[in-house]
């Protein structure tokens, strides 16, 4: 960051008084500009024992699969933020269920949460950030080209725990690749 989205001033990077971490602070107008983790909402919309996913229209990872999920925005709740997801990359409609996981992936500064979801109807079609959507069972899931580590475990945990009759909650971290 070199300028400040107030008044247009450049910035220093220093800790301001009162804090611990260096921020991104203005000369002029002394507006502290934090850069936290975006948040990324999404669900496992359920139908019959199966889950809906879909391939991904746009990079990162454009053409693998994935749950419908999308970084959450201004003024909605978790819950809604998922559902919106859902509706803009599939054009599905949920009832939102349980929260089911939250993983922390610190070294690209994001939090992913996701809920159970149980599909409405069985109206949906690829959005605009979809090249298609489907209904997998288990032994149908792409695994191999799942779009995202964040997805693949909760993935597994799920249709594990549904087999068991005992869905749970979850929280983890998914570290960087070492090289």
């Amino acid at each position: 960051m070199k300028y400040c989205s107030n008044c247009g001033t450049l910035v220093e990077l220093r800790v301001p008084e009162g804090d611990t971490l260096p921020r991104y602070v203005c000369s002029a107008c002394s507006v502290i500009h934090y850069q936290n983790p975006k948040i990324v909402v999404g669900c496992i919309p359920e139908w019959e024992e199966r889950i809906l996913l879909c391939r991904r229209a746009i990079e990162p990872r454009h053409g693998l699969w994935t749950v419908p999920s999308g970084f959450m925005e201004n003024a909605e709740t978790l819950a809604q933020g998922a559902e919106r997801e859902t509706l803009e990359e599939a054009n599905a409609r949920v009832e939102m269920g349980e929260l089911y996981s939250i993983y922390n992936l610190p070294h690209i500064n994001q939090v992913h949460v996701l809920f159970r979801a149980r599909l409405l109807d069985l109206d949906f079609s690829p959005g605009i950030e979809s090249l298609d959507v489907e209904l997998f069972h288990e032994t149908e899931i792409p695994w191999d080209t799942l779009a995202f580590r964040v997805i693949h475990e909760p993935l597994r945990r799920y249709f594990e725990e549904r087999r068991q009759g005992k869905l749970g909650f979850h929280m983890g971290t998914i570290e960087a690749f070492r090289k």
